[in-house]
Order: C-alpha cells, then sequence, then structure tokens
C-alpha cells in the first residue's frame, strides 16, 4: 500500500506543480479562456469545440479547470455539441496518459519500488481498487490524471481502463455541459448547481467506499 501511495503522491506532486506554475504565470486563467472562447465563437463554432478539445487533453500535462471548461464549453457550444467536445478531449487524455505510463512507466515504478515483491503487491492492489479509483476520480482535480497513468503503469487491460473512463467521463461531461448550455451571465445558477452537484456526489461515493473498505479490514482482521 505504501509503495502504491508513494508513487501516486510523486503524480500528484508533478500535475500539481504545472498547476501552480500555471496560477503564478498567470497563463490560461478562466479569463482568458473566457475570451479565446468569445474570440472564437464569433469566428466559426468549430473552433470553438477545437479549443475545449485541445484544453482538455492539454490537462494531461498541465493542469486546467476541467470542470470550469466543460461548463463554457457547453455555454458557448450547446448541450450536445458541448458535450461531445468534452468527451473527446477528456478521452484523448486518458488513452494518452494510459499508453505513455505502459509503454514507460515501468521505469518510474522500478526507480521508486526497487523491492521486487513490492512492486507486485502494488500492481496487485491498484488492478484490484483501480477500476474504483477510476470511476470515482472525477471527485477531485489531478486524480484523473493520476488515475489514468496508474493504469498504464500496472498493466491494467486497456478494456477494463477504457470502460471505467468511459463510464465515468460520459455522464460527467453531459452533465456540466448541459448546465452550462442552460445558464447566463444573468443566471449562472445552473452551472454553480452543478458544479457543487458532480464533486458531491463523487466526494460522497469516495466516502462511502472508504467506509466499505474499512469495513471489510475490520472483519477480516476480526476472522
Amino acid at each position: 500500500m505504501k509503495s502504491l501511495l508513494k508513487i501516486m503522491l510523486i503524480l500528484f506532486c508533478f500535475f500539481a506543480s504545472t498547476f501552480i506554475a500555471i496560477k503564478i504565470s498567470g497563463l490560461l486563467s478562466i479569463d482568458d479562456i473566457k475570451t479565446w472562447l468569445t474570440v472564437a465563437g464569433e469566428m466559426n463554432g468549430y473552433l470553438v469545440a477545437l479549443i475545449v478539445v485541445g484544453l482538455l487533453f492539454l490537462d494531461l500535462f498541465i493542469a486546467v479547470p476541467t470542470l470550469t471548461l466543460i461548463i463554457l464549453g457547453g455555454y458557448f457550444l450547446g448541450p450536445y455539441a458541448g458535450g461531445i467536445s468534452a468527451m473527446i478531449g477528456l478521452l484523448l487524455a486518458g488513452v494518452t496518459g494510459y499508453l505513455i505510463s505502459y509503454k514507460y512507466g515501468n521505469m518510474l515504478f522500478d526507480k521508486l519500488v526497487k523491492n521486487p515483491t513490492e512492486r507486485a503487491n502494488a500492481i496487485a492492489l491498484f488492478q484490484q481498487r483501480g477500476p474504483v479509483v477510476i470511476l470515482l476520480s472525477r471527485a477531485s482535480p489531478i486524480l484523473p490524471e493520476i488515475s489514468a497513468c496508474m493504469a498504464g503503469m500496472t498493466k491494467m487491460p486497456f478494456k477494463k481502463f477504457i470502460g471505467c473512463w468511459i463510464t465515468s467521463t460520459l455522464p460527467y461531461a453531459s452533465i456540466a455541459a448541459y448546465a452550462g448550455s442552460i445558464s447566463t451571465l444573468e443566471n449562472p445558477k445552473p452551472a454553480i448547481y452543478a458544479a457543487i452537484g458532480l464533486t458531491g456526489f463523487f466526494w460522497a461515493c469516495w466516502w462511502i467506499f472508504n467506509k466499505n473498505v474499512s469495513r471489510t479490514k475490520a472483519e477480516g482482521s476480526h476472522s
């Protein structure tokens, strides 16, 4: 367990450092993104979709405000085009993170966890609980990228990974894009409620999952 958490912490620090760097530099602020989408919308709707897809894919390498971006995509493109654009961007980010980590992640894994037994245990643990981590990863920024990379590192079967990723991403993108599409500057409440509701739902699921894991461990220790 410690080995698995160590690797996830390293990945978290990497993604968090990109977020901090972006914040300090002032690049990719919410106002900047709004301006880009407004200008693009005046030119061509496809350009707006391309920006949404590109920024969500870029989230794999530098942290961007994913939920806010999807809501803005729905506002500028409508629920269907906004949702599809978000799905494409999130899918590209997840699959790319998985494939890069599948091919090169073993170098980081072997360097951080030198004991073969500990490596095997860490891989087995993520193979067991990884699907739930992926399904609930939208509870927090950065966690989706970490889960995709961990799935690749631990050689989770691609079908299992992509199934969990789509199951988590499809309703998330659809709800956020729809909320953005029915929001206005005068009435931003749908977007606000969607952001709170989605985050609260995933955190509640995490709480239930952790409670069940703790209960299982307690029962196992008494048996």
